[in-house]
């Protein structure tokens, strides 16, 4: 669906992206990370045809950005940072305007509207000025803007930034939405709690090269230093059981904490299965409460990658 070699672009000696590689199959949903100046928003610029390479080649849905940059629009639906919008302009005027400049006429164009306004659960401002919206609707109203064709793919660029923590949770909303009806998503963000449970590839970026793309979980087995448990057992006897832990093969090491009372309990990074540990508890008369391997999220990921585990 896309797919990048060696692409590159520099400003004189600057390297603001420095031959990126990179494929998304249909369906994927992407989450492009990396610090502000990384050069996410110049890979996306690249993808919507709107900057030109350096070097290097992508294609978009099997069409090259050098031959084909008017099939590339047709099917592509890209949303920057911050866009412009019309002052005296009503919310349903806006999508309309957009709606015929994709030639879109008549009954499908209203048809269409309505059914953005819809999913992007804006029907109750149709009627209102675009200048009324606060930052999270103007945000979904340009998520409508760019879904008025229907297009194959989505490159969004930063679309939760500057919203406060209600519309950040309605804008995850939608993209999982989006994912829903099987749109391939690029999604750019530093932010990284809005990707963790939408994305399932992500794509680690720094200084113009992306030093990491792969699957979240391969990520994750990456960075993962060793599995870390949280064990507890009932009636405060985790000082017990700590010694009875500490002697498996598969274990290295065992600590116990008060507050709340468990043992955490540090395991060799082969091991996969941690059910082990309940079996040897309840073999040694114990009752388990609690049995809770540690997660590692998108910043332990990025931490991780960033700092050279990875690269």
């Amino acid at each position: 669906m896309i797919e990048c070699s060696d692409l590159t672009k520099m400003y004189g000696d600057l390297y603001a992206l420095n031959r990126l590689n990179l494929k998304l199959m249909p369906g994927d949903v992407y989450g492009f990370i990396g610090p502000n100046g990384a050069g996410k928003t110049t890979t996306m610029r690249i993808l919507a045809t709107l900057l030109n390479p350096t070097w290097g080649e992508a294609s978009v849905c099997g069409y090259s950005i050098h031959t084909s940059p008017r099939e590339i629009r047709r099917l592509v639906g890209y949303m920057p940072d911050f866009f412009g919008v019309y002052d005296d302009m009503k919310v349903i005027e806006y999508l309309e305007f957009f709606a015929a400049a994709y030639r879109i006429t008549g009954e499908a164009r209203t048809k269409k509207c309505d059914e953005v306004l819809d999913l992007v659960d804006l029907e109750f401002k149709r009627n209102a000025l675009v200048t009324s919206l606060s930052r999270g609707m103007t945000q979904r109203l340009g998520l409508a803007r760019v879904l008025l064709h229907d297009p194959q793919v989505l490159l969004l660029d930063e679309p939760a930034s500057g919203l406060d923590p209600r519309a950040r949770i309605e804008m995850r909303r939608l993209l999982k939405k989006l994912r829903g009806l099987g749109k391939t998503i690029m999604i750019s963000s530093h932010i990284l709690p809005e990707l963790a449970d939408i994305c399932n590839k992500i794509g680690i970026i720094e200084r113009g090269q992306l030093i990491f793309s792969g699957d979240v979980a391969s990520a994750i087995q990456q960075v993962r230093e060793a599995p870390v448990v949280r064990v507890g057992v009932a009636h405060d006897r985790e000082p017990e059981a700590k010694p009875l832990l500490a002697k498996l093969p598969q274990v290295t090491g065992v600590e116990l904490t008060a507050d709340p009372p468990c043992l955490v309990v540090t395991l060799k990074k082969e091991v996969e299965d941690v059910s082990f540990l309940a079996d040897e508890l309840i073999r040694g008369g114990f009752k388990v409460r609690l049995l809770q391997l540690e997660e590692i999220d998108l910043e332990d990921v990025f931490l991780g990658i960033t700092k050279g585990v990875v690269s």
